[in-house]
């Protein structure tokens, strides 16, 4: 007996880590291509979405500014449900309920797990469900984040427009220390500073030859562990520079980086440490990696 399609779901839409981030080739639309190791960590916002008659709304709550998230037809979560209405050809509307907990414009990916959310929810809400693979290739149309955010891999090596992605067994689980500047830096503007230090001949750390089997343990990925982002951004926001140096003098930490183009910055701790030193001008957060990518749960 084929049981009954839920009408509505909810999704943990977890936050993402960088840990390995070099910026590539620049196409001819101007978009670069990024080579890129994702890790998901426990912090996430809530997303519940119900299929309707023909309505369409989204509803945003949360203490975040709401004036930082721009107009509903230019949100992420809306976007992807429109594409998914659009490619799927599913009938009727949906009613869209973000609780926002990840900070805004940090670097943690919040809109793009919103977005990833959504397709996976929308996917679990309809009779005739398109698939991981396709979810993945409408993804990559809303950001280079979104493929692996709507993916159910917990660590992934992702490149090209980041809808290319080898699966990894996440390395053990990490208590992570987020640190969370009161300043955002806009993707758009990290991106044009990266090409104006290139074009000034600013040098950037060599390239590393990537194995598999090294991106699933700590003690290797401090050794590959780089953002292409940090340089630039820290240069225009000493602070950046300033409390990754203070991390990266923590014995409690085994490894402190920029995540995606910032503000925000993550410590992993070593094994079951603590942090020993306390962090000015500068909101901390503790959270972890996780393992597994749970499902949409049925709510209604």
């Amino acid at each position: 007996m084929v049981s009954e399609r839920p009408r509505a779901v909810e999704v943990a839409a977890q936050a993402k880590i960088n840990l390995h981030l070099r910026i590539l080739a620049r196409e001819a639309s101007g978009y670069h291509q990024i080579e890129t190791l994702f890790h998901r960590i426990a912090l996430a916002d809530v997303v519940r979405v119900r299929r309707t008659s023909g309505e369409r709304s989204l509803d945003i709550t949360g203490d975040v500014d709401m004036a930082a998230l721009g107009p509903t037809e230019r949100n992420l979560a809306w976007r992807a449900a429109e594409a998914y209405f659009g490619d799927s050809g599913l009938d009727g509307g949906f009613a869209i309920e973000l609780e926002k907990r990840i900070p805004v414009g940090g670097g943690l990916g919040g809109g793009s797990a919103d977005a990833g959310a959504v397709l996976r929810a929308l996917d679990a809400l309809t009779e005739h469900p398109i698939g991981e693979a396709r979810l993945i290739q409408l993804a990559a149309a809303l950001g280079s984040d979104v493929p692996f955010l709507a993916s159910e891999h917990a660590c992934a090596l992702a490149w090209g427009r980041g809808e290319q992605m080898l699966a990894l067994s996440p390395p053990s689980r990490r208590e992570v220390r987020l640190l969370l500047p009161s300043f955002a830096v806009s993707t758009a503007d990290a991106y044009g500073w990266f090409a104006s230090d290139r074009e000034r001949g600013a040098q950037r750390a060599g390239a590393h030859v990537l194995h598999p089997p090294q991106l699933e343990r700590w003690d290797s990925l401090t050794h590959i562990a780089i953002n292409d982002f940090e340089p630039v951004v820290a240069a225009r926001h000493p602070e950046i520079a300033r409390i990754l140096a203070e991390q990266r003098a923590d014995p409690s930490v085994e490894l402190a980086m920029l995540s995606g183009s910032g503000s925000s910055m993550f410590a992993i701790l070593r094994g079951s440490a603590s942090p020993t030193n306390d962090v000015t001008g500068t909101q901390s957060v503790m959270t972890r990696t996780v393992l597994r990518v749970e499902p949409p749960s049925r709510i209604e």
